[in-house]
């Protein structure tokens, strides 16, 4: 070998593996799914219930029969660090909240505010605590 590294090559093996299959999950995070507008934000603080688990504080509120699907937000407050460390914890529970929302009935709005356990949390625990969420919302 004559030290080179050819990246094509690396990369191939990459693209050649089949994708996993999605389901009834969503793909990304689309805006349809996120609650966006600061007034949304503080309908679902004003009128919504907080639910206080170890990786995060939700605020629920069901919304009348005829909205469209879930809506989701996500806020991490200034004291929690840097906006790396903030962005990376928003990620993880994006992430986890992504993979059950299929199990979400349509008629909820919620805002998740992340604690700092949940950036050194192993994710299956994280997603179980957002599954524990939506069975709560679900069953009322």
């Amino acid at each position: 070998m004559d030290g080179r590294f050819c990246l094509a090559g690396a990369l191939g093996d990459a693209r050649s593996s089949p994708s996993v299959p999605k389901g009834n999950r969503i793909a990304g995070f689309p805006k349809s799914v996120r609650i966006l507008r600061s007034k949304d934000f503080r309908r679902v603080y004003d009128y919504g219930t907080r639910y206080a688990g170890p990786y995060f504080t939700a605020f629920y509120v069901r919304m009348p029969e005829s909205s469209t699907g879930p809506k989701i937000g996500f806020t991490a407050p200034r004291g929690l660090g840097g906006s790396v460390v903030r962005n990376r914890i928003k990620r993880r529970v994006r992430e986890a909240v992504r993979l059950r929302l299929d199990r979400l009935s349509p008629h909820w709005e919620i805002v998740f505010n992340p604690r700092r356990r949940a950036m050194d949390s192993p994710f299956t625990e994280l997603t179980r605590e957002v599954e524990k969420l939506f069975l709560r919302c679900n069953n009322l």
